[in-house]
């Protein structure tokens, strides 16, 4: 880290930190006991039951109720704990980024746009937590993380599966954006469905060609407007989309150019797995590995919005356009 994270860790949360360390381990060794009473208190009731009824299933669920119920009960002080430490250095990190973090978004931004236009599967449950927003190269931003879950049902169960669980990502472009144009991953002997246009939103949409053929095998995008969107789509844009991926160390990324919010807006949603988190608390909380990964990830993600904010350069402009 440079002068100014270290100045950050050595004055201010290293000596926090330090603070709870006490907290901590007083955590943790509690969270050992009920597990580990929880355990026992699990065999002995799956003894007593097996003793009853001699049927080995029932003494299973004996011991995994005791052991479920230590674990549950002894997490608590210690995820109480590591959300207070979570949100104190992501919001320690924000500022000093000049920006702003909030354990959870007061409205997900755009949620209903990402989901009008197939950039989001539908759920029935779902999830939102630090949210960050500012400025990048005047240009106003948030993002946030989602956790999305459709309900399943077999053989009278019913339980949840993750279907998206990532960062999306609201952007006011700097450039004019009119319509709407829409990324999706390209899917394969699909494509041809899609090949007379889609409904999307409220919109009717029809296929965009790309100028690059590297990104037509990976990417399938839809327009209102053949011009403005080749126009957007710059080799270089594509290629800083790929990356932005690739250093969130997600999949699938995909992204929306949305005119019709009234002031320009790129939106991205990338599933990432779950970020911006503190790590183990088993071990010592003064550890600035936890900050270094903190900040890494968050700088990460800022200098890729920086990149996409970034004018087409003459070249592409003229390529794009000649092709037009």
């Amino acid at each position: 880290m440079d002068e100014r994270w270290e100045a950050l860790w050595r004055d201010t949360l290293e000596p926090w930190l330090q603070g709870l360390e006490g907290e901590r381990r007083e955590a943790v060794a509690q969270r050992r006991l009920w597990i580990g009473g929880g355990l026992a208190a699990g065999i002995a009731l799956g003894a007593l039951l097996w003793s009853r009824t001699g049927d080995a299933p029932f003494m299973l669920i004996g011991v995994g109720a005791g052991a479920a119920i230590g674990a549950i009960v002894g997490n608590r002080r210690v995820s109480k704990l590591a959300k207070r430490v979570k949100t104190r250095l992501n919001t320690a990190i924000a500022e000093a980024l000049s920006l702003r973090y909030a354990e959870t978004p007061a409205e997900p931004a755009r949620y209903r746009t990402f989901r009008d236009y197939d950039l989001l599967p539908s759920s029935d449950r779902r999830s939102f937590e630090d949210h960050f927003s500012g400025q990048r190269q005047d240009c106003d931003f948030e993002l946030y993380e989602a956790h999305l879950e459709q309900k399943r049902r077999s053989n009278k169960r019913t339980y949840y599966v993750t279907v998206f669980r990532g960062v999306l990502i609201r952007i006011a472009f700097p450039r004019k954006v009119e319509g709407v144009t829409v990324i999706t991953r390209d899917q394969g002997w699909f494509n041809g469905l899609g090949a007379l246009g889609r409904s999307m939103g409220s919109h009717k949409l029809e296929r965009i060609g790309l100028v690059d053929p590297k990104f037509e095998r990976i990417f399938e995008v839809y327009g209102d407007d053949q011009v403005l969107a080749r126009y957007m789509l710059t080799p270089s844009f594509m290629e800083r989309l790929l990356a932005l991926e690739e250093a969130l160390h997600g999949k699938h990324v995909r992204a929306l150019f949305d005119g019709d919010s009234g002031q320009g807006e790129l939106l991205i949603a990338a599933e990432t797995g779950d970020f911006f988190e503190i790590g183990t608390m088993s071990r010592p909380l003064a550890d600035q590995s936890r900050v270094q990964a903190l900040v890494g990830e968050l700088n990460q993600v800022l200098g890729l919005i920086d990149l996409l904010v970034e004018p087409a350069t003459f070249d592409e402009a003229s390529v794009v356009e000649a092709d037009a």
